[in-house]
């Protein structure tokens, strides 16, 4: 762990940098299986899903006796929290809605927008070390809900040839039903082109490795829209001489647990704080199944004191986290003067672990800073707006004029005489 004790503002670039990562090798190796993939198939992904997760594969498509099997293998109580989890998350995104209003810019000008529903939608959903099934939720839910008539899973399958049961529960309680046994490079290939079994889509959500975002960005260029630019995992932690100290270490190491590409930032105002905090994390670290992991992870990490809150919620909005836990006793005023976050959560009981499971919020978040210009994951994600107008002759009387003094000026002389034939007619109508 990195300490910083009241840094200079010329040190907050060296605080708020994240681990850099050479991606010329990766983005030619993503390519080639991208090409691949677009020319060959269904007979490329089998080709990388037997050299990547090993397994020899008949049919891409899991079946509905598949999906049976699952929902029946997972235990009651985790069936029971993906049901509340589907709740919270389908009442919070419900609010999202978009009420169409249409309003008189003039008299005789009407304008106003309608949103719409992608029609086709494709979520991919990681495997490795931790098969993410609260993703399927954070990401179907909303798709169901804006009304997309496609939705499209992928997700590795593992060496046996089968989906993770929760994976394939989380899908059923959420009305999913067309999901592949693909991942990596090979998925985000299948989704953009479209394959024999694999239908492409008009926009890819969900998060990856690296070379799952270098595909991401790759295909969003010229072939399918994608929700965000996105890196490793990361959340900020600001806290005060209330805050505890067993609290923030583990919200810490929950984020650190993720991948050794992650990172952790406590921001504290307290050195006691911090140094409790410290401790904390050597004592909680030892008892955690995947502590090698986390450990790898917490050498990118840095405690940071500072002076005063004020300081503390200022470097945290040059830092841009994805997620933010402001644990101090001044919380809700902190609250107000965060600009860049993806998701935030307020006072010491709100972990990261509530909004990356349960409380409704999406976890789906802009990270390696893009929260200065990106959303979360919300409803509008899978929403475009399409824009209406109406005019009357009333509304040509009102701005036809500057319409057409705006197009000469702009040398469209084409654009100016749509409008001057409107103007010449109501004329000649006497209207």
């Amino acid at each position: 762990m990195n300490i910083y004790k009241y840094p200079s503002r010329d040190e907050w670039k060296e605080i708020t940098t994240r681990p850099h990562l050479d991606t010329t090798q990766l983005n030619a190796v993503v390519q080639e299986i991208l090409d691949d993939v677009k020319a060959n198939g269904d007979e490329a992904i089998r080709k990388y899903e037997e050299k990547f997760d090993h397994v020899a594969l008949n049919s891409l498509q899991v079946t509905d006796a598949e999906i049976d099997e699952a929902v029946g293998s997972i235990s009651p109580e985790l069936h029971k929290a993906l049901v509340l989890a589907h709740d919270n998350i389908s009442c919070f995104h419900s609010s999202q809605k978009f009420e169409t209003r249409k309003i008189e810019t003039r008299p005789g000008v009407t304008c106003w927008q309608k949103s719409v529903a992608i029609e086709k939608v494709g979520l991919y959903i990681p495997g490795g070390t931790a098969p993410l099934f609260s993703t399927v939720l954070m990401l179907a839910v909303p798709a169901k809900l804006a009304g997309c008539k496609e939705i499209v899973l992928c997700t590795p399958p593992g060496r046996d040839g089968k989906v993770h049961p929760a994976v394939l529960a989380a899908a059923r309680i959420a009305g999913v039903s067309k999901i592949f046994k693909t991942g990596g490079v090979q998925a985000i290939a299948g989704m953009a082109y479209g394959t024999e079994s694999i239908p492409k889509v008009y926009k890819i959500f969900g998060p990856g490795n690296q070379y799952v975002m270098a595909a991401k960005q790759i295909v969003s260029i010229h072939d399918v829209a994608i929700d965000m630019p996105a890196g490793p995992s990361e959340v900020c932690v600001i806290a005060d001489e209330t805050s505890n100290a067993a609290y923030v270490a583990a919200d810490l190491l929950s984020q650190a647990e993720h991948g050794t590409d992650s990172q952790v930032l406590l921001i504290s105002t307290s050195e006691k704080t911090l140094e409790s905090v410290k401790t904390e994390i050597g004592i909680q670290l030892e008892q955690l199944p995947r502590k090698e992991l986390a450990g790898k992870t917490l050498e990118n990490s840095k405690l940071v004191l500072v002076k005063d809150s004020l300081e503390a919620i200022e470097l945290s909005n040059v830092y841009a986290p994805e997620h933010l836990i402001i644990s101090t006793s001044d919380y809700n005023e902190l609250a107000e003067k965060v600009v860049n976050a993806g998701s935030v959560f307020l006072g010491k009981y709100a972990c990261e672990s509530a909004g990356d499971y349960a409380s409704g919020t999406n976890h789906t978040l802009p990270t390696h800073g893009h929260a200065v210009a990106y959303s979360g994951v919300n409803l509008d994600s899978f929403n475009r707006k399409v824009t209406f107008q109406h005019l009357t002759d009333e509304g040509i009387r009102q701005i036809g004029k500057a319409v057409e003094i705006m197009a000469e000026n702009e040398h469209l002389f084409a654009h100016k005489n749509a409008m001057t034939l409107r103007i010449n007619d109501l004329k000649q109508n006497g209207k």
